[in-house]
């Protein structure tokens, strides 16, 4: 598989991502270390180069204030949508 070797990005989320797709640093991370999975299974399902995933989890532990407050904002997030579930809209 011949690819360009990605970058970080924010383009298409508030988190840092894969330069063309829209796979998150977090999630590469979460599939690696949280799941166990080998960077090249991670690199193969998600049709990226091995180096992708490599990038990513460098980026992760490079900047961790950065994947800190993405970790809380996305926390935030969740909370506010179970109370949205179980409140409904209109009570928020």
């Amino acid at each position: 598989m011949t690819q360009k070797t990605a970058r970080i990005v924010r383009e298409l989320h508030d988190e840092p991502h894969i330069e063309g797709s829209r796979l998150t640093v977090r999630y590469i991370k979460e599939r690696v270390e949280g799941l166990g999975l080998e960077p090249q299974t991670v690199a193969d399902r998600h049709n990226l180069d091995v180096a992708d995933v490599y990038h990513a989890l460098a980026y992760y532990y490079d900047h961790p204030k950065e994947m800190r407050k993405v970790e809380q904002r996305r926390q935030v997030r969740i909370k506010e949508s179970a109370e949205t579930a179980i409140t409904g809209p209109e009570n928020l």
